[in-house]
């Protein structure tokens, strides 16, 4: 009986102790937010645009009730002297709780990173409980963040999955954009020198047509998105953008690189030899000579014979070295064309910093104060590239070069 007792005593323990559904939220209460942009006006002011799915036509494509179309996602926007202001702001013409647990999308207007910069934001969304730490980061290029939260895209209904997926592609496939998050950002700027990379996108077309239904009707949609460039940050503020294989080689030393495609020239013929980069691995150290930075930089990457656009006899050992040496040529360019654009902004954005401070703290306490404006932009740095041919795809023999005999 009186094991009973207190095994009955402890039951009803446990029971008060349940936190039951005391924080529920219903999601018919809830406006799910997707994307958010943030811009500058021109009075000093914060725009804050809201991507609020409408889950109904996600779920059911874009046919509405009675037959009428409608979009997957609502627009919101406000103003506010600050970031938490803006945000209340546009939350009043909402009949339902803005939500951000489920932003997985931020977008910061170009004008307002380069002439304000970001930190101050960063501090806002840092200190909101409901807003994802894990959220992708983007700069719009040459355009607002509003034009690019408003713009509807085909394929992907949510607008902020189109970002995020492209991102996600092409960091994968061609190596010339990354895909970075609030958190990354954050920790970039608290490191030596303030210094981060952001991924740019940005609208193609007509900015009117974007935000209209049409637009997704089309073949050819008049307006879309596209990723654009690495915008790069210091002290919070843009300072630059990179594009192209300045781009890629930046990607190549912050060892992000998980495909790409390599031309080289062969036989008199531009870009011939098409390189396909299967995996890679860059690595960095650093030593300090007669009080001077001393970093080197050591990339490894094995890939296959994508396309040949001359006859070529692969199946000849000194061939394959050539191209071998070709490739190294070539990534060796871009590598340190990415170093001289990052010396002449005075921004490591590579982290050359930490490599000294992990490896000569003592040194690097004397050199800290002036890394970024004095000491980086004429530091010595040492690339050293393997490159090797792992496959030739399905056929070693040129095609070219049976049709050339023939």
């Amino acid at each position: 009986m009186k094991r009973k007792g207190i095994l009955l005593l402890l039951m009803t323990t446990m029971t008060l102790l349940l936190s039951s559904c005391w924080s529920k939220k219903e999601l018919t209460d809830l406006a799910i937010v997707s994307a958010m942009g943030v811009d500058k006006t021109k009075d000093g002011r914060y725009t804050v645009t809201l991507q609020i799915i409408n889950p109904g036509n996600v779920a059911g494509g874009l046919v509405g009730g009675g037959g009428t179309q409608s979009p997957p996602v609502t627009i919101y926007w406000d103003s506010g002297d600050n970031l938490v202001e803006a945000s209340r702001r546009a939350s009043s013409r909402i009949a339902r709780r803005v939500y951000y647990a489920h932003t997985n999308l931020l977008v910061i207007g170009e004008k307002l990173a380069r002439e304000d910069g970001i930190n101050v934001l960063i501090d806002a969304f840092d200190r909101d409980p409901d807003f994802r730490a894990n959220a992708t980061m983007v700069i719009a290029n040459h355009t607002s963040a509003a034009d690019l939260v408003k713009t509807l895209t085909p394929v992907d209904k949510i607008p902020a999955n189109k970002v995020l997926k492209t991102l996600e592609f092409t960091e994968r496939k061609w190596g010339e954009n990354v895909k970075v998050s609030l958190q990354d950002v954050m920790m970039g700027l608290e490191s030596p020198g303030g210094k981060a990379v952001v991924g740019g996108f940005r609208m193609i077309g007509d900015y009117k047509q974007a935000r209209r239904l049409e637009n997704l009707q089309e073949s050819a949609p008049e307006a879309t998105l596209r990723a654009s460039g690495i915008a790069v940050l210091k002290r919070g503020k843009l300072v630059d953008w990179l594009y192209g294989k300045t781009a890629r080689g930046t990607v190549w030393i912050l060892d992000k690189i998980q495909g790409t495609d390599i031309n080289i020239d062969w036989g008199g013929k531009k870009e011939a030899i098409a390189y396909q980069t299967v995996r890679q691995k860059t690595s960095l150290s650093a030593q300090i000579k007669n009080g001077k930075p001393h970093i080197s930089v050591h990339t490894r990457v094995e890939g296959d014979i994508g396309e040949m656009e001359v006859p070529v006899d692969i199946t000849n050992p000194n061939v394959i070295t050539k191209i071998e040496q070709s490739v190294r040529q070539e990534i060796k360019k871009e590598l340190k064309k990415a170093i001289e654009r990052a010396q002449k902004d005075k921004t490591d954005i590579f982290g050359f910093g930490e490599v000294i401070h992990q490896s000569r703290p003592n040194e690097w306490k004397k050199i800290k104060p002036e890394w970024n404006d004095v000491y980086f932009p004429k530091s010595k740095v040492d690339i050293t590239v393997e490159a090797y041919v792992r496959r030739a795809g399905l056929r070693n023999k040129s095609f070219l070069s049976g049709v050339k005999e023939n």
